[in-house]
């Protein structure tokens, strides 16, 4: 694949999993600062990683959501609980992950993910 057609399907991907409107808002937002990072994002995890046939949206979303957990990145993971609406990743897909990630990542780190999925599956 060209980059070209990395970015492209970076670009489908991206909207099947996080939205048009989260997508569009990011879009517009986009300055010549951070230009290069976003293409890279877009080509790199939304084409090259999300887009392969390896793992369904359903399996790549909870484990981003575990991941994202565990390293404490909670912008990033409301983000993508908000986008288990588009992934095929239920309500007690979402618990049973955070609960998993409690014994490999810790209480501390889960409880605070727990906090935001509780937000973000009751509020958005």
């Amino acid at each position: 694949m060209t980059r070209d057609d990395l970015y492209e399907q970076g670009m489908k991907t991206r909207r099947a999993v996080l939205g048009d409107a989260h997508v569009d808002r990011a879009e517009a937002t986009k300055t010549e600062f951070d230009a290069d990072f976003q293409q890279y994002i877009t080509e790199n995890a939304w084409g090259s990683i999300w887009s392969r046939p390896g793992l369904t949206p359903r399996e790549r979303s909870l484990i981003t959501i575990a991941l994202l957990a565990a390293l404490g990145h909670e912008e990033e993971l409301a983000m993508h609980i908000r986008a288990t609406r588009n992934t095929g990743a239920s309500p007690e897909d979402v618990k049973e992950v955070l609960l998993h990630t409690a014994i490999y990542a810790g209480v501390p780190v889960t409880n605070g993910a727990m906090k935001i999925a509780k937000r973000v599956l009751n509020d958005d």
